[in-house]
């Protein structure tokens, strides 16, 4: 019969902290996303045009903003 003396588990310090900065990011980038997308989507037609942009284009403009390019 095998007997065990002593077991020894240690959680990962690093992991939690890694997630919560992780999380932090996420919700930091998702707010560029929403703040970039609500400031667009309050502009006129004319003012997108200004810039280049059209009404279907909104989204995918504020997902670049907050994403970078490679979405």
């Amino acid at each position: 019969m095998a007997n065990v003396a002593h077991i020894s588990v240690e959680a990962p310090k690093l992991g939690l902290r890694k997630l919560f900065v992780e999380l932090q990011k996420r919700f930091k980038t998702h707010h560029v996303y929403r703040a970039t997308h609500n400031a667009l989507r309050e502009l006129s037609d004319r003012e997108l045009a200004d810039l280049g942009l059209n009404r279907s284009m909104v989204k995918r403009a504020a997902l670049e903003a907050a994403y970078g390019r490679n979405i």
